[in-house]
């Protein structure tokens, strides 16, 4: 049954330390984070909150990360698509591209991403050899991900202006300033960019940027922003699992998600929880679940643990 009829997970993440060191998770916060996960851990908590295709996300800038990704998506049918990592300043981006499409699983290559987030230039995305490297992966038909801080959603902006055959995907909102209870000016800085027509935004990472402990009250404002500022078919849903684990379980984000989006109509339900994802990565159409949004849980009340990070 196609992956329409349930849920898109469009955000989440694995890692085996075995393979790979993750040396973004450091000090006493991220030590919850320090350990494998796997796909085996993920599906059961995908599945039962009704799951039926997600998009893997890269973690590190690392060129062997991808190939892995892609691997592990050719062998899941639950993994309908994968945001890899490439080296947008090298002059053969094309080729590199090419390259990984011709690997196993390279067909559900979908969208390329860079840790922004750590680039102390705040107009990183708007350095020539980057906005030829995003002309690249426009030009290969994939998307790319925005992994951005408020401060960086100026470049952000100014880079999708730049190229507008290019789709940018904002993951985890941005990274509002949920904590402090501050709008602006990170809302302004969002709607500019959701003004332009070739950018969509993930409904993700909230619960690491919330004080702890959070409530759904305390992401509302948040979501609503983007929610009013893209529309639901701009916006798509993604659990940012395993990060999400330092404040909520799966569960528990999929609950958020389903009350912050209990005013739209089924039809913009489905939007959030599915079609945007499908449409703006070009996912394959599989899986099995007749539900089209996360379970409503008592999310509102539930008080949850903050971490200060989003991946």
């Amino acid at each position: 049954m196609a992956a329409g009829q349930g849920i898109v997970d469009a955000h989440h993440h694995v890692w085996d330390l075995a393979v790979r060191d993750q040396d973004w998770i450091t000090g006493e916060e991220l030590a919850p984070l320090r350990r494998d996960f796997t796909l085996d851990d993920l599906e059961p908590e995908a599945r039962a909150v009704g799951v039926t295709a997600t998009v893997l996300v890269q973690t590190v800038t690392v060129a062997e990360e991808t190939p892995e990704l892609l691997a592990l998506a050719a062998r899941n049918e639950l993994v309908a698509g994968v945001v890899g990592w490439t080296d947008l300043t090298a002059p053969g981006v094309a080729d590199a591209l090419a390259g990984l499409r011709e690997l196993p699983g390279g067909e559900q290559l979908v969208g390329i991403r860079h840790q922004v987030q750590g680039e102390p230039d705040p107009g990183w995305l708007l350095r020539p050899d980057v906005r030829s490297g995003l002309a690249s992966v426009a030009e290969a038909g994939l998307v790319y991900d925005l992994l951005v801080t408020p401060h960086q959603l100026a470049a952000a902006h100014e880079a999708a202006l730049r190229l507008p055959g290019c789709t940018f995907v904002l993951d985890h909102l941005g990274k509002p300033p949920i904590a402090s209870g501050e709008l602006h000016p990170w809302a302004d800085a969002v709607r500019l960019l959701a003004s332009l027509p070739n950018t969509v935004c993930k409904l993700s990472g909230m619960v690491t940027e919330a004080d702890r402990p959070w409530s759904v009250n305390d992401l509302k404002p948040y979501a609503d922003t983007v929610l009013d500022a893209f529309g639901p078919e701009r916006l798509m849903f993604g659990s940012d699992w395993p990060v999400c684990r330092l404040a909520a379980t799966y569960a528990e984000v999929g609950g958020a998600a389903g009350e912050l989006m209990a005013g739209l109509s089924p039809a913009e339900r489905r939007e959030v929880f599915a079609g945007t994802a499908l449409r703006t990565y070009g996912l394959p159409l599989h899986g099995n679940s007749p539900r089209v949004q996360p379970s409503s849980s008592p999310a509102s009340t539930t008080r949850c643990s903050r971490a200060p990070v989003g991946r």
